[in-house]
């Protein structure tokens, strides 16, 4: 979908927005996109090195307790704090936001009924948390009337036993597929 502009790079497609910066918030932002990320995992609370590198690629960036993992309404939280923003731009400023979604990460046995943490994560708990962030994003995309380029996504997969894993700190291609999606209004 895009590609940042440098010298040799000619593999792009004919549909590829190329943009002339060094990460695509500043690319955005260099054609009118006011750049926002909500972040809900540890790369996005500021708190480390690690976790202010994304976020600085923002004009304005949004983390808080909860809005993170161990939060059962962390995504109701990072809608509201969407809310907020959206409703402090002027209505025809365009918008690009990063959201990224802490209910997908472990734990998760929480949002299944009756779960609890001597039960563990599973796939069934995993099933359940996507429930809970697809019953929250209908009010997400109510908030985007106005031009905008969103992307909501978890930050990796999680093994529940595939070829003998469990968790996410291994390379393996259920932890590298990503939960991910996308949306572009005009």
């Amino acid at each position: 979908m895009f590609a940042g502009r440098f010298p040799g790079s000619e593999t792009t497609g004919d549909g590829t927005w190329t943009f002339d910066a060094a990460d695509l918030p500043a690319g955005l932002a260099a054609v009118g996109y006011h750049t926002v990320c909500v972040g809900g995992v540890g790369f996005f609370n500021m708190r480390t090195p690690l976790g202010s590198v994304l976020p600085g690629l923002f004009a304005e960036s949004h983390w808080e307790p909860s809005f993170g993992v161990t939060e059962p309404d962390s995504l109701g939280h990072q809608i509201d704090r969407v809310g907020e923003v959206v409703g402090g731009l002027p209505t025809e400023r365009r918008l690009f936001l990063l959201l990224n979604v802490a209910s997908l990460h472990q734990p998760n046995w929480f949002y299944l009924d009756g779960g609890t943490r001597e039960d563990g994560d599973s796939p069934a708990s995993h099933a359940a948390a996507l429930r809970y962030v697809d019953r929250k994003l209908a009010r997400l995309f109510d908030l985007m009337r106005r031009p905008c380029f969103v992307i909501v996504c978890s930050d990796h997969g999680t093994a529940y036993g595939e070829d003998g894993h469990t968790g996410h700190r291994i390379g393996h291609e259920v932890v590298w597929t990503v939960p991910y999606g996308e949306f572009v209004l005009s």
